[in-house]
């Protein structure tokens, strides 16, 4: 009789644990199929200071809106080093793993992502695209008209050659440093062209497509005996700066440049978008057509007034000028002046 007794509460025992257990797994199971989530493949273009504060900001911003509203964004992020080839392998690993949505950072992948997903329609965000209607990539910045949209980091280009005739009015000749191969250069170096011509100062060419071949076309430039050097957001420039701004420093030339990146790695000055803000509202926009139902379609393009200029204290002093007296004479033409030190990235300022 005892033993039946101590079976019989045994089993209640059992039985009450797992009716105490169940409620806790049901929970946890709701909760967890509470939050939607999104696949993203998201493919940066090369490795430079300008475009790796994008992706941070992208990455950082949809982190905190996930945690805001109860959703989660799963992203496959990668970098194709400018390699073509890389590029096609990664967009189309992201089309196999059925990606909820693309970002391409920089011109060259948002145009590969928009050959890729021409029949799957695949949402395409992209950022830091210096002119998505020349190339194609929207109709219009205020109607795109199809599955790609984002954010532009369009270059005033007459802005910053007035800032380099602010610093130096008499200057008789220019240095043109980009890569003929980078689609961001294409149409800010025509427009300083143009800027020159009209305001009849000679100017020189220097390209390259790789680091040596920068340096090469860099020291050209000295041997030209130029009075200033006007680089735009030229992402091959921008990988190979910190190899040649000590160049420039010691031939006293001042090197004017399209993003704060250049100068945080040893331009003279940068004046352009702030690319964190850029990668902050690329998410933003991620996160409209993901979570808002925003159609890519009819999402403007959203662009930024790129008037800070951000002068390098470290060359400014190489080169014998006083930062506070610069930030004077720049005022009129910026919207704000501010100061960095020479850092490989942004985040070792912080």
């Amino acid at each position: 009789m005892k033993k039946l007794i101590a079976c019989i509460l045994t089993f209640a025992m059992l039985v009450c644990f797992a009716a105490c257990g169940t409620p806790t797994t049901d929970e946890s199971t709701s909760a967890s199929a509470d939050v939607k989530t999104y696949k993203i493949g998201l493919c940066n273009y090369v490795d430079d200071a300008s475009l790796n504060q994008i992706v941070s900001s992208i990455e950082k911003q949809l982190e905190k809106l996930g945690t805001e509203n109860n959703v989660k964004f799963e992203i496959n992020s990668d970098n194709c080093n400018g390699d073509s080839n890389v590029l096609s392998q990664i967009i189309s690993n992201f089309e196999f793993e059925n990606v909820d949505l693309m970002v391409g950072i920089a011109t060259p992948v948002a145009v590969a992502m928009q050959a890729a997903t021409e029949e799957s329609k695949t949402p395409v965000i992209f950022s830091a695209v210096s002119d998505p209607v020349s190339k194609q990539l929207v109709n219009s910045l205020e109607e795109p008209g199809a599955n790609l949209t984002g954010t532009s980091d369009y270059l005033d280009t007459n802005s910053v050659l007035d800032l380099i005739f602010a610093l130096k009015p008499d200057a008789k000749k220019i240095g043109l440093l980009y890569d003929v191969g980078q689609d961001s250069s294409e149409t800010p170096i025509a427009a300083a062209k143009e800027y020159l011509d009209k305001k009849g100062v000679a100017y020189v060419e220097k390209t390259g497509t790789n680091a040596s071949e920068v340096a090469l076309a860099a020291n050209a430039l000295v041997d030209e005996k130029v009075d200033a050097v006007f680089t735009p957001t030229d992402n091959t420039i921008m990988e190979a700066q910190l190899s040649i701004y000590e160049i420039f420093n010691e031939a006293g030339i001042p090197q004017f440049t399209g993003a704060d990146s250049f100068a945080l790695n040893g331009a003279f000055l940068g004046y352009g978008v702030d690319y964190a803000n850029l990668g902050k509202e690329t998410a933003n926009m991620v996160y409209d057509v993901l979570v808002n139902g925003k159609d890519t379609a009819t999402l403007p393009v959203m662009t930024f007034d790129n008037g800070t200029a951000t002068i390098n204290t470290d060359t400014c002093a190489v080169l014998g000028y006083n930062y506070d007296e610069l930030a004077e004479k720049f005022a009129p033409f910026c919207t704000a002046v501010k100061s960095i030190t020479t850092a490989e990235s942004f985040e070792e300022l912080n």
